[in-house]
């Protein structure tokens, strides 16, 4: 197993690690969205990227342009499509996909740049459309799972239902495939590692939960960075 030192962690905001960080020590401020700890034998950077792809992609890539990571691991929350993935369960999600990165037609369906041959399927880093994870020398026991990225989140029964038939995936992010496809095209080894927030229907912030996939996630962390610390 190859043995990693330094790491990057991204995330949306800072109520996402605000638990992880009590585990960490801190080491020093290089921005307001960056931050330097350590634990163990590790040095790990937290990078804020902000919520959505465009801050997201922004962000990281300005960070890897200053600094050189072995691993890059994307850490939130998310919503589910599937009942069998409850309210704060943490999952490795393997593959993602931008999900309204395409056409609307006058009938209201939806077709993505692939299905429009705008992009071919498997050109780099696509593969069959998707952005595959490529964790190579680590294997968490957390339920592997495919999600979509999306600029608007999945909130009206209509929009939930076509979601769900087109790209019978798993989960939603907003922040995912922008931060596998930099990776990808970058070389750089990354995970995404989620935990869900609430179940994704009709919105009703009530049903939510994000302290208890907060604090989840957080655990699941924690657990990953010893692994790879031995």
């Amino acid at each position: 197993m190859k043995k990693i030192s330094n790491i990057l962690i991204v995330t949306s905001t800072n109520f996402e690690v605000e638990n992880l960080v009590k585990y960490l020590y801190f080491e020093s401020e290089k921005s307001s969205s960056l931050k330097l700890y350590s634990f163990r034998n590790l040095k790990i950077d937290i990078l804020i990227s902000g919520i959505g792809m465009s801050f997201t992609t922004y962000s990281l890539t300005k960070a890897l342009s200053e600094k050189k990571y072995e691993l890059v691991l994307n850490i939130g929350i998310c919503g589910s499509f599937i009942n069998s993935l409850p309210v704060g369960e943490v999952v490795n999600v393997v593959s993602d996909e931008f999900a309204d990165l395409g056409i609307t037609e006058a009938d209201d369906s939806f077709k993505t740049l692939f299905d429009e041959k705008f992009i071919n399927k498997n050109h780099f880093p696509f593969k069959y459309g998707k952005l595959i994870s490529n964790p190579k020398y680590y294997n968490f026991d957390l339920p592997k799972v495919n999600g979509i990225t999306v600029n608007s989140t999945s909130g009206s029964a209509e929009q939930i239902k076509k979601r769900k038939e087109k790209f019978n995936v798993d989960i939603e992010t907003m922040e995912g495939a922008a931060v596998a496809y930099v990776c990808l095209n970058e070389g750089l080894n990354f995970m995404q590692i989620r935990a869900i927030s609430n179940l994704i229907e009709r919105r009703n912030k009530d049903n939510w939960n994000m302290p208890l996939a907060i604090s989840n996630l957080s655990e699941s962390v924690i657990d990953i960075l010893k692994i790879i610390s031995r």
